[in-house]
């Protein structure tokens, strides 16, 4: 089982226009779980699993992941808490919290696991949030939960200079929302409301706003305002060099930067290696990251070749890097080159077998 948290944490502020005017910093942190069948296994109730600290506005901050429930009147809920891991806390800390899942949901609704919380106080003696809570028999049954894992956001923000009513209540003079443009601009797709451009893929048409694609991707805004006159009507692109359904994921991806969900009938790793071919034909290299990180799983000794030939055909340093790491295996080597695996990238990437012998050189020097 392996679990992480990752951080990315900016503490951008508004500026105050008087002194009386609170300083808003926020950012958010992602726990991301992989594994979640032996969390809930290993972990009783009551217990947690924590994610790695990160710093906000001065503050030490941990989120707390129950697989079983905190209390035993909630063993059949998963909760999260945000949690000020600090001793000594002078005065009370000010903060407003959201937790939402994130990953592959269409409906931006849906991914919110708790509404936005008003002003919260951390202390000495009451360091933890509100619970969020989720049923596990509706989460295990959601789109949250994809490949035994799911990835826990959960933004923050804090005000300094914050006035302490007499009830003890915190006044917010302008309380902001976590970031939701991509719901915005996911919801302009789905109404269709002022697209301008069609796109011509096999027999499947797709309307779209020229802006949205242009602003995403270099290649596409050469092709829709270069060689296409800015405010033409009718405007076709015809895609021949993709299907319908992987321009659909990649459609998806430039209004939301998320990968929508896959088709029950189409098997996610072919789907994984044509969107990365989608996504560096047409400069997305978001996109292309992310294929990268979920092809990574997939790769063995029927399918390294194949991974190794696409990484270096596509600049995927990070996805050869894990090839080349799982050929460094003895006995994956031997089972790889008894099959002949290895036979074809001799002609089609022989840079790549340089790669992998320095590699193993490499290794053999260190095991002396």
């Amino acid at each position: 089982m392996s679990f992480c948290g990752v951080s990315f944490v900016g503490d951008s502020c508004l500026p105050p226009s008087t002194s009386s005017t609170p300083l808003l910093v926020g950012g958010f942190h992602l726990l991301v779980v992989n594994g979640y069948s032996r969390t809930k296994q290993d972990t009783p109730n009551g217990k947690c699993i924590r994610s790695n600290y990160f710093k906000l506005g001065g503050h030490r901050w941990i989120i707390e992941y129950y697989p079983n429930g905190y209390e035993q009147e909630n063993t059949d809920y998963i909760s999260f808490y945000l949690v000020l891991d600090e001793h000594n806390i002078v005065e009370p800390v000010a903060a407003q919290y959201v937790f939402s899942f994130i990953g592959q949901v269409q409906s931006p609704e849906s991914s919110l696991l708790v509404g936005e919380r008003g002003a919260h106080f951390f202390s000495s003696t009451d360091a933890y949030s509100l619970a969020c809570v989720m049923k596990r028999q509706s989460f295990e049954k959601s789109k949250h939960l994809r490949n035994d894992s799911f990835t826990i956001r959960c933004d923050l923000s804090m005000t300094k200079n914050v006035n302490i009513g007499e009830a003890g209540a915190a006044v917010w003079f302008v309380n902001v929302p976590p970031p939701d443009i991509q719901h915005h601009l996911g919801n302009l797709l789905l109404s269709q409301e002022g697209t301008d451009v069609t796109f011509q893929v096999g027999d499947d048409k797709f309307m779209a706003h020229r802006c949205v694609f242009a602003a995403r991707s270099a290649v596409f805004k050469a092709e829709l305002f270069g060689a296409m006159k800015e405010g033409a009507t009718d405007t076709v692109v015809h895609i021949d060099d993709m299907d319908a359904k992987v321009f659909r994921q990649l459609l998806g991806f430039m209004y939301t930067d998320f990968v929508p969900d896959f088709e029950e009938d189409e098997e996610e790793e072919y789907m994984w290696q044509d969107l990365l071919v989608a996504a560096d034909r047409y400069d997305v290299p978001r996109l292309r990251l992310i294929c990268e990180r979920m092809l990574c799983p997939y790769i063995n000794t029927d399918t390294v070749a194949t991974m190794l030939e696409l990484a270096d055909k596509h600049h995927c340093n990070g996805l050869k890097d894990a090839c080349l790491d799982f050929l460094n295996s003895p006995a994956n080597l031997q089972e790889v080159t008894a099959a002949g695996g290895l036979n074809d990238l001799t002609i089609s990437c022989p840079a790549v077998l340089i790669e992998l012998i320095a590699k193993l050189t490499s290794s053999l020097k260190l095991d002396k």
